[in-house]
This record gives C-alpha cells, structure tokens and sequence, in this order.
C-alpha cells in the first residue's frame, strides 16, 4: 500500500490536473488524437499527450450500446521504453470503477489491479501490460521489443512477447503521404497481433478486423485498407495452418470399437463402426456387421465416444475464432451478426479449405439507428429500408434475420412477414419499448438471451431495454421470478403455440452475475491454466460490478436462470445451444449448464447436434452419424451420455470428411492440450 500510495503522488506531480493547455478545437497542446471505431462506425476516440519526464498520458473511451470505458493512463518509460510506472483509472467497459497501478524499481515490480496484487524482483528488463490498458500501451510495448535482444521480452506478471516487422505501407494523411509499419505482437492472444507505427516508432492505428479500431483522426477511412492488409498475412498463416494440420485419408476412413451417441434417440451404442468415402459417411453398424473397405484408415475408437460434430448457434466470427471451434468439436455455427463482406469470405475459406473452420450459416444484423445502435452498418428505421436490407441478405444466402434492440417495435411484424416470404427464419433481442409476449406475437421465431426472457415480467421496471440495465435489473430482480408463477405459465403457454424457440446463452451471464474479481471465473475454471497469460489473466477480471450486499441476490439471480431453462425445457420450449462467447470452450460450459439446470445429458447432446440442425433445416445432412449424411462427427475420450464434462475431451474432429487432431489445432494458438 505504501509504494501505491508513492506511486499515485509521483503521477499527481507529473499530470497536475487543470494544468493542459487546451487550443480552439478543444484538442490539447501537443495532443495527438484518434477515432474509436465499430463497425466502421465512430463509437469514441483516444488522445495522447507526451510525458516530459518519458513516456505519455493516454485517454481512451467509447460508446457500445451505452457501455463502454473512459479510461486515463499515465504511464513513464524508462530509456529503454519499459513502463517504470503505470497508473489506469477512470471506468471499465460496464462502467465498474478501474484503478490499476505499477512500479518498477531498482529491479522491484509491483503491481495492483481489480484482479491482481503482486510483486516480483527482476533481475532484467520484463514488461508490464496493464488488464485495463489504453490500445496505444500496445504500441509502448512494440517499441520496447523493438530495442529488445532478439525484439523478445519477459511479460509481467507473466508470459513472453515477441515481434515481427510484416510490411512498409504508403498512406495519405490529410493529404499528405506517409509510410507506415505493419509489425505483430505474439504472446498477448491465441494469434499474432497486428499494429501499425510510423517509421520513428510513434503509434498509427490498431484495427481489429471490422469490428474495432483506433486510427488517427481524420483518416477513418483508412481503417478498411489496414484491415485489408493485415488480412494478407492472416490468411497466409490460416492457409499454411490448413495444409498442415487438415488430413484427407486417401481411401477412406473407419472407426472401429466406437461408442456411438445416436442423436435420434439420445441413447449410447456400443461397439460400432462408422465408415466415411469423401466427405459421406457410408456405412454405420455394429462391430462385425460392417465390411471394411480395402486400404480404410482406421481408428480405433476403444473406450472414446463417437459423436455428431457439435453446433454453436450464436456466435460473432473473429479471426481467431475457425482453430478454436474445430478444436472444441464445434463443426457447425450460426453467425448472429457481423460484416457482410468479411463473413462471406471468412465461410468461403472455410468451405474451401484454405482455413480451418466450422460450417457457418448466416444471420443477417438489424437495428434501428441511435445512441444505442448495435455494431452494425445495417440500418431499418422505415419500411423500406427494412424491405431493401432483407432482399440484400437473403440475395447473399442469409437464412436468418436477428433483430436488435434500437428496430422500432412496430416494425417487427413486417420484419417477420417479408423474412419469411423469403424462407428466412426470425429471431433476435426483445426490442426496446417492447415485451417478449409483444414479440412472439408479432411473428418471430426464436428469442436470443435467457435476460429478455426475465424482462417480460418486468417491463414495469424496464422498458427501455438498450442500455446496460438490461442486464444489471435481472441480476437485481431475476430472483424475485418464479417460474413456476401464473405469468410465467401463461408466457409459456404463448411459446409453445408459437412454436418460439431459446437460445438462452447462459454461459454469457454466468460470467456476469457470478464472476468476483481475482477469482478464476467458473466458465474457465476447467481450462483457465491451459490459455495463454495474457488470456488467462482476463479470466480473473470478474463480472458486473455488484452494489453493496448484493453478492447473493447476483448469484441467485442466475440460479433462477438455470431453473427458467429447465422449465422451459419440460414445458417442450424448443432450446438451442449458443455462447455469444469466446469460441469453442464456452459451448462446452453452456451444455455443463444445462445439465445443472436439469436437462439430461443425453438430451442436452441431443440439442447441441441433431436439435441445431433441425432447428436450421439441415437435419437431412447433419446432426447425427447415419450412412447418407455429411461426414461431420467427433472423438471424445470419456463418456459425456453419463458425464456431460467429458464433451470437454475432444480428441479427433472430422468435419466434410477432413480429420484434424485437437492437440494440434490447440498448439497452433497457444493452448495447452
């Protein structure tokens, strides 16, 4: 406490606030400033402004849908570009409280954050990366393992960085032409990070695929040419992982002595054998009464459980994210939203091989403009907008359409009428200013979000659904609802004439309501120690910030959630399994959930396979192991028809009749098997 206590009167001295001179644009003297963008969409920016003594002062906040951080970050770096001292404060990205302070002196570091308090003595250089750092601390510590021998440096609290220079690239700027450097990060995420600097060093821009980037202000356009160019090599990397680690057996493969999970019927078959030609499977049977075919490679499936490849049905596909689900088992997904142009490439790589990934179907984004509006550049504020972008969609092979929280509630019905005249499926969150019963009954099909459930029994309280308390009143209240209530019931009663399906991703507010900081987070607490660090250490962050003496009414809130699923489920509410989470590891804490709320696990198996790819229409190809269908199936090593956590032992995956190993596919982003 006392070198924090040092530490923040050192900062006060160097940043006395009131003391920055503030010119007619209202940017600071010698500030440089930078544009937050999502989805192409300006969301907030970044400034930073040069520290006399070494190193600068860095602001940084955005707006998602009423959520986003504000955070400054003081930070003085040592000649050799290593933070001697850090100090983050100001609010996270669900506007909890950030305090984060470090120190490094004559070899001591110290450290202290909302999920950590540590210290070390260092006998060389070791970098410290803030848990709630502004995006140009990335740049700091690229120019650090610039100077560095081998441009490699210890992390703290631990881990390893390295960089690379990929390419020089020519820009224009306001007008004037510059040259910037292309240079990626490894040891901070599952794949390298890309970031641009100027030729001296200075930071240019971080861009995140479409998603996210910071870019110098004025030049927001060029956030696409950086994307794009990054793309070059992240598709080089994906190609050759691809031609290294898929293989085709060349006359066909077998599996032999396998149990084998029926999806049909949720039961267990001992001792089968399963044959695939190609990308089909040709023959299923018990052991003896298959013939296997001259030259077949053969598995030996003893003591393993062979499965249909699992669905996730609701993700958002990043760059990462194709090695994670294949190594989870997840062979097929449902893309919720995302970039149309980028989605379409990143399925066609997919479907061509030339990276590795899961079969995608596509939902295509609506929402409504204004201050709430979702990541998106897809806008339907008037009939025919809405008419215009479901044509678009449904021309590009979108087979569903996912409302958002901003679409006018009196939209929805005709959402729903000209989606389905086009064979689309409708889904979504509960719009603003609506309640769920509005919403079935206006046409959808699916809900997404077990929270929209709750907030049809508290429209009262919650009408505006927008902001953050869509999430904060259900952990308040969540626990005040009785599914076994007369409302409740008679909602029910509603879902099943309408047929509404759930998507309820439950592991999304597990982390939320029961995530406490500096504790291993209960999604990740099977896998936390198998990540990288630097991901392992977000793992300890914790969820919402709970008001005081409310740690249990939080906890209880997301008990009743598990209890609603049950419910539901034994009312015969059709249950599909979606994360909205990081790829692959979630899914398999989203079924374990299941299984604590109730659900059998064979059913629970049943739901993430055959029930996906019936809910799709693409039952007649997929979701179970049957001679005919799509080659789509995975090895587990345990039994997970009688312990749902053994789903968590995927071994081989063969998806379209390609075999991949998961210790392979884990190695290539850094997980340990």
């Amino acid at each position: 406490m006392k070198n924090i206590r040092v530490l923040a009167s050192v900062l006060l001295l160097l940043f006395i606030s009131g003391q920055t001179v503030r010119l007619a644009d209202g940017s600071a003297a010698g500030e440089t400033r930078y544009t937050v963008l999502m989805m192409g969409n300006k969301a907030g920016y970044e400034s930073s402004i040069a520290n006399p003594a070494g190193g600068s002062r860095l602001y940084y906040e955005f707006n998602d849908r009423g959520r986003g951080p504000k955070i400054t970050e003081d930070i003085v770096v040592d000649k050799d570009g290593i933070p001697s001292t850090t100090h983050n404060a100001g609010i996270d990205y669900y506007k909890a409280p950030v305090e984060e302070y470090f120190s490094l002196s004559s070899g001591n570091a110290s450290w202290k954050n909302r999920a950590e308090a540590g210290r070390q003595q260092r006998s060389g250089a070791a970098f410290y990366v803030s848990i709630s750092g502004v995006p140009e601390e990335t740049a700091i510590l690229a120019r650090a393992l610039l100077v560095a021998s081998g441009g490699k440096l210890p992390l703290l609290p631990a881990g390893e960085a390295a960089i690379e220079k990929r390419r020089e690239m020519k820009v224009e700027v306001r007008g004037q032409s510059r040259t910037i450097v292309q240079y990626a990060i490894t040891g901070l995420d599952f794949t390298p990070i890309p970031i641009w600097l100027e030729p001296d060093g200075k930071f240019f821009a971080l861009v995140s695929g479409s998603w996210f980037a910071v870019v110098p202000e004025g030049s927001e356009a060029l956030a696409e040419t950086l994307a794009k160019a990054q793309d070059e090599f992240d598709n080089q990397r994906a190609a050759t992982l691809a031609r290294t680690l898929a293989h085709k057996p060349a006359n066909g493969l077998a599996f032999v002595h396998a149990a084998l999970f029926d999806s049909e019927t949720a039961t267990l078959h001992r001792n089968y054998t399963v044959v695939i030609a190609g990308n089909k499977i040709t023959a299923v049977g018990e052991e003896g009464k298959v013939t296997l075919p001259p030259k077949v490679e053969v598995i030996d499936a003893s003591d393993k459980t062979l499965l249909p490849g699992l669905w996730d049905m609701h993700v958002h596909l990043d760059a990462n994210d194709g090695l994670l689900h294949m190594a989870a088992g997840v062979t097929s997904v449902r893309d919720m939203g995302n970039d149309m142009e980028r989605l379409l490439e990143t399925r066609d790589r997919f479907d061509k091989g030339s990276q590795i990934g899961p079969r995608v179907l596509m939902a295509g984004f609506l929402d409504g403009r204004g201050p709430y509006s979702g990541p998106t550049k897809v806008f339907a504020d008037s009939e025919l907008e809405v008419r215009e972008n479901i044509d678009k969609y449904s021309k590009r092979g979108y087979v569903q359409i996912k409302i958002y929280s901003s679409i006018k509630p009196e939209l929805v019905p005709l959402i729903a009428k000209l989606a389905h005249e086009h064979g689309m499926r409708v889904s979504g969150h509960v719009p603003a200013f609506m309640t769920a019963e509005q919403f079935v009954m206006d046409g959808v099909d699916e809900i997404q979000h077990m929270n929209f459930i709750f907030l049809n029994f508290m429209f009262d309280q919650v009408k505006d659904t927008r902001t953050p308390a869509r999430f904060t009143e259900v952990a308040l209240h969540g626990a005040e609802i009785d599914p076994s209530s007369a409302p409740v019931r008679s909602f029910i009663k509603l879902l099943q004439e309408h047929r509404t399906v759930l998507d309820p991703t439950l592991n999304a507010f597990e982390g939320m309501f029961t995530d406490r900081p500096g504790i291993m987070s209960a999604t990740y607490a099977e896998v936390g120690d198998r990540m990288p660090t630097q991901i392992r250490r977000g793992f300890l962050y914790g969820g919402l910030e709970v008001p005081p003496g409310m740690d249990q009414r939080y906890r209880d809130s997301f008990q009743q959630m598990l209890k609603m699923t049950k419910t539901l489920y034994e009312s015969g509410i059709p249950i599909v399994a979606g994360t909205d989470a990081l790829a692959g590891f979630n899914l398999h804490r989203e079924l374990e959930l299941y299984e604590q709320a109730g659900i059998p696990a064979p059913k629970v198996l049943q739901l993430a396979t055959l029930g996906a790819a019936r809910t799709m229409k693409r039952d007649q190809e997929l979701g179970a192991i049957q001679a005919g269908k799509l080659a789509d199936m995975i090895l587990v090593d345990g039994d997970p028809v009688s312990r749902i956590t053994d789903i968590r032992k995927v071994r081989t995956v063969v998806k379209d009749g390609i075999v991949y190993q998961t210790k392979e596919l884990y190695a290539a982003v850094g997980v340990r098997p």
